[in-house]
Formats: structure tokens, sequence, C-alpha cells
């Protein structure tokens, strides 16, 4: 009996299901399910398969975006700008690059055409009760620049400091990647983690630059007095910026290639080590030492921007090829420096920079780690201590399509050699890059070394293969 009305059960059963199958095949649309969805149909409803264009990142009414759509708000102070205005010299384009510079009161003298045009910032004592407004100043900047533009069109903000140096070739390429319809706020981070604490780990720090979409920097400049007067209490420009900006609701899109330069000393293990990202942004080259021996700081800031005027997509871009014969490393920061290691060195060791710079801070009570990022200490081993050439000079061969930089040894290296194959008679390293502009970033360029003799080496950078392995 049992065995009957199971029988019944199960026949009946696989009738509903046929009749279920067959309702379904007569829809006009195909209809995707789950298991779950088949066998429980009255919990789920069936979802209709459409094909989905994918979202474009930047809406394909806008062309792209250029250096004409950027602005950039600097903020200083008449005091100090007499000695910073060469840095701004060295990257501002007059009549290419739009913006302001806004100061707190009028320079004395000529304004030279070199430079941008100045503004003097708005009085806002009467808007906060405190005699410090620094802070609040320079957040107020950013209306003001978006003031000074009026109806102009504009798609991103940068706002910065007087001794900030911008790659804004680089910044442009960098943007162009983002929908400047959407609300988005870029910057880079400090490179000394307490400064982070202190004021906030999700914050851009200003004189490595903040950039903003229009639609953000609009709506900060409508709440920006509001905002101020929210935030009076705080004495850090930037961690207020970042502040108006949450309430908002945005947060920040770290950028790895705007440096604040939050260290001190020699700054040359961090900058011949850069991370695999387009340099966007330098600071605080007064407080540092000069990036090139024998050249003062703004000397080196102008030697430096001989490079980025032949190719900004490589700037600092670490390149590293081996010599097996002689069991050599050759590390290139491309426009900047390069080594040579007497010992053969896979990348993962060589991108961690050489910390030849000092913490921001040495205050007693601040214990390692100083930096947002792994370092290697220097050494007295010989077959670890790199010699160390910079650039020298700078040349572009139309006829090979190529850009040859030159680096030239610093300083005999006082130690013996690692083996009997010794590197002390190299004075002189020639790199010959592609002069196309290297707009992807997601692998490193990889290089050969195509000469070499009793004093020179000649290295040619070149794609990496799709199985080569840099150890």
């Amino acid at each position: 009996m049992k065995t009957s009305i199971v029988g019944q059960c199960s026949t009946l059963l696989i009738l509903c299901l046929a009749l279920y199958l067959i309702t379904i095949s007569r829809t006009n649309k195909r209809l995707i399910f789950s298991a779950s969805d088949f066998f429980n149909p009255l919990l789920k409803s069936a979802r209709v398969s459409e094909p989905q264009a994918p979202t474009p990142q930047i809406p394909a009414a806008y062309p792209p975006t250029n250096l004409s759509h950027v602005v950039f708000g600097i903020l200083g102070s008449e005091k100090a700008w007499r000695h910073r205005k060469a840095y701004i010299e060295s990257w501002w384009r007059p009549g290419a690059t739009r913006g302001a510079l806004f100061l707190d009161k009028a320079p004395p003298g000529a304004w030279s055409p070199t430079l941008p045009p100045y503004r003097v910032s708005d009085d806002i004592s009467g808007i906060l009760n405190k005699s410090d407004i620094r802070p609040q100043r320079m957040v107020h900047g950013i209306m003001e620049v978006v003031r000074e533009m009026g109806d102009q069109e504009f798609r991103w903000l940068v706002m910065g400091d007087d001794d900030s140096i911008f790659y804004v070739d680089n910044i442009v390429e960098t943007v162009a990647r983002h929908d400047h319809t959407r609300y988005m706020y870029l910057g880079g981070q400090s490179e000394f983690i307490m400064s982070s604490y202190w004021f906030s780990f999700s914050q851009a720090f200003g004189g490595a630059g903040i950039i903003m979409s229009y639609p953000l920097a609009k709506a900060l400049a409508a709440d920006i007095e509001s905002c101020i007067k929210r935030y009076a209490y705080l004495n850090s420009a930037d961690n207020t910026t970042k502040n108006c900006i949450a309430d908002i609701g945005v947060n920040l899109s770290p950028q790895m290639g705007n440096h604040q330069i939050d260290l001190q000393g020699d700054i040359s293990g961090l900058l011949s080590s850069h991370p695999l990202s387009p340099l966007l942004s330098l600071h605080h080259f007064d407080v540092v030492d000069p990036i090139f021996p024998s050249r003062d700081r703004f000397e080196s800031t102008r030697h430096l921007m001989t490079a980025a005027a032949a190719d900004q997509s490589r700037m600092m871009q670490q390149t590293i090829c081996h010599q097996r014969q002689r069991n050599w490393t050759i590390s290139i920061a491309w426009g900047y420096s390069a080594q040579i290691y007497e010992t053969i060195f896979p990348r993962s060791y060589l991108q961690m920079p050489l910390e030849t710079f000092r913490p921001w801070s040495r205050r007693p009570d601040i214990r390692p780690p100083y930096y947002r990022f792994n370092t290697r200490p220097p050494s007295i081993d010989p077959c670890e201590a790199p010699h160390s050439f910079f650039l020298e000079v700078v040349e572009k061969s139309v006829e090979r399509s190529e850009v040859i930089t030159t680096y030239a040894r610093a300083w005999p290296r006082p130690m013996p050699p690692c083996s009997s194959h010794s590197a002390d008679g190299i004075n002189m390293i020639q790199v010959y890059s592609p002069a196309a502009r290297r707009n992807q970033m997601d692998r490193c360029e990889c290089c050969d070394i195509i000469g070499m003799d009793n004093l020179m080496a000649e290295v040619k950078l070149r794609e990496c293969m799709v199985d080569e392995i840099i150890a």
C-alpha cells in the first residue's frame, strides 16, 4: 500500500515538473536559474538574462582630459615666497597651466610673467574666534580658487604649497583615468608613520598635493565657511580639509606618486626606489638635503626638470638588470640616479628604499617603525653597498627615437671589491630609453646591458618579456 502511494506521488511530481518546464519554454524571455531557484520557484523569482554593457569609467560624451582641464591653487606666504618661487618656476608653464597663487599679503615690486598670477587671500579673521587662522586660511583657499574660476570650465583642482613641485603631464595622465563627474579625493600620505598618527591615516597631505574632482571642489566650496567653523579647534589644514570632505561623504583614494617627503637628510635612497606609479609631486625640498651632489636645492630642482621635460612618464621609475658574467646588478631610477651592486640582487630586494634618510621627528619617545614602507639599512659590506651615480646629461635622438640619459659617479666607494670583478673603474652609465611616453604601469620595464668597458656601462630599456623574472 505504501509503495503504491509513493509511486503515485512520484508520478505526480514528475508531471508537475514537466508542466512547469513546458510553461517556461513558451515564454518570450530566456531565464536563468540556480539549483535553489529550480526547486523553490515560489521563494525566488527567475532572473531575466539581459546582456549588460560594461559601465565606462569616463562618460563617452566627454573628450579626453588634458592640461586645460586642470586648475592649480597654490598657497603660500609673501615672506617665504621670495626664496621659494624657484620651485614653482620649475614646473609652471605660462600660457598652459591654469590657476593662481594665494599669498597672505601683496608682494612688493613687479610680478614676473613666468609665475602664476597671484591673489591676496581673503581675510577670514572675522569668521573665527581665534588668533592663529593659518590652517583655516589654507582650507578657505579652496573656495577662493573655485570662485576665481567663475564660470570657466575645469574638471580637476590641485591644491599645493609654494614649495610643492608638480609633474603636470603625469597628473593629467592620472586624473584622466578617473571620472571627473564623480566625487573624487586623491592625494598622497606621509612617509612618516607618526605624521599620520598625529593627524590622520586617511588624509591627503597638502604639500604633496590634494586633488579634487570638480563636483567635490564645488560642494566643498559651498560648505567651506560652515566647515572651518565646525573644525575651528583643529590646527592642521590638511586634517580640516579631510574632515570637510568626509562630511560630504567622500574618502581618500591614495596615490603612491604624491610625495609629502616628511623626511630629513639625504632622500636619494627613497627617490632611487620609487614605487611603480607615476611621479606626481615632491615636497619639502627646503628641509631635505639637495638631491644632486654639488648642486644646491634650486639647481637640483631645475636639473631634475631637464629629465622631466624629456619624459615625465619614466621619471624615477626603477629598472633593474643583471650582468651575470661579473655578478653585478644595475638599478636605474630613470632621470635621477643609477647604482651598481657587485652582487646579483632580485627586484624584490632593491625595490625597498635604502635608508639614507632620517625620520621627520627624532623625539626620544618615538620608536620604530618610522616609515610607511620597508627599508634597507645602509651597509659597509662591499657586496651590499652600491656604487652611486647621478643624472648628468639628458639628450634626445630624433633619428633613433630615443632619449639618452647619462649618470656620472658621485664619489668613490671607500671599500674593497666584493669579488675579482670590481666596479670601481666605472665612472659613467648611459641609458637608452624609448622616446614615447610609457602609459602602462602594471609592470616595470626591463633592461639589457648592451655595452661595457672599464669606464662606462650602456643600458637599454625595453618592455619585459612574458616569462621574464628580474632576479
